[in-house]
């Protein structure tokens, strides 16, 4: 096992597409599935399921990913401190989509003035190792909504409540509305997959597609994939309305016989990192808290 290898096993787990995976390294793609194959000869598991179109990580997979991240992290870390001088302090938080990176900078640069030696970083990890990554202490903190159901080491920071909105283009017939109930939306669906959505937006989804044939639905990998599918007008989505996380060119509009969800920040209790209690109240400065 060796670390090009993990690089190209954390690339393709993170992208869930070796051709994205292979841009991201600047290697080739027959090379990316090449270091996979042998990490997989080499553990004896399977850590994908490949199709022609799809790419998704096996039970072995997800397991392996908070390992293969330690790994990587330590090698870089070792490296960092044989060739560093000054006394730097590393910050690094998760995110699901790219959406929630728009409230960063301003934490980041608030959190670079008090601290010049902070070295703050993000990934976006758009499936559900993100909370694993903070309970394993691979992240320090990311952003997620509040799963009551969740039992683990972390505390949440609640920054705002957020409602459910449907989102689509302003050309979509649901636009001219500025506000929605459940019973009114209507059309074609693009839905995302379960391990890839809040629970509350599960339940109102999966309502929804019990009513749908499906010609009139759409199943997307990702938050991005979705919004993608939408800005061509092929359908609407819901999703929790972070405000700072919208995008400019669509519609939000709340569903408003739907329960709020929380957004905040997720954390382990016992992390005695020196930036996370400042990077957590400027959090909540920046969202209005």
């Amino acid at each position: 096992m060796n670390t090009v290898q993990l690089e190209c096993f954390v690339a393709v787990a993170e992208h869930l597409n070796f051709s994205r995976a292979s841009e991201a390294l600047r290697i080739s793609q027959p090379s990316v599935s090449h270091q996979i194959q042998t990490l997989e000869d080499e553990l004896g598991v399977k850590l994908f399921n490949r199709t022609s179109k799809s790419v998704a990580l096996t039970p072995e997979g997800i397991r392996f990913l908070p390992d293969a991240d330690l790994i990587l992290r330590t090698a870089l870390s070792a490296r960092k401190h044989l060739g560093r001088r000054a006394d730097l302090t590393y910050f690094e938080v998760g995110c699901h989509s790219h959406g929630e990176l728009n409230l960063l900078p301003e934490v980041f640069r608030k959190l670079s003035e008090e601290f010049p030696l902070v070295r703050p970083s993000v990934r976006v990890v758009p499936f559900p190792s993100l909370l694993g990554l903070v309970e394993n202490r691979k992240l320090y903190a990311a952003f997620h909504i509040s799963d009551s159901q969740r039992k683990s080491v972390l505390y949440f920071k609640k920054l705002a409540d957020v409602p459910i909105a449907c989102v689509c283009s302003g050309e979509h017939p649901l636009a001219q509305h500025e506000s929605l109930t459940e019973e009114m939306l209507r059309g074609k669906l693009v839905a995302g997959t379960p391990r890839q959505i809040p629970n509350g937006v599960l339940a109102v989804q999966n309502r929804l597609l019990a009513g749908l044939s499906p010609e009139e639905t759409y199943i997307t990998e990702n938050r991005e994939t979705a919004l993608t599918l939408v800005r061509a007008g092929l359908g609407y989505t819901l999703c929790p309305d972070v405000a700072f996380a919208r995008e400019a060119d669509l519609r939000y509009i709340p569903v408003r016989d739907l329960p709020s969800l929380e957004f905040g920040i997720y954390y382990r209790y016992d992390e005695k990192h020196p930036m996370l209690r400042r990077f957590l109240a400027i959090c909540g400065e920046r969202a209005g808290m």
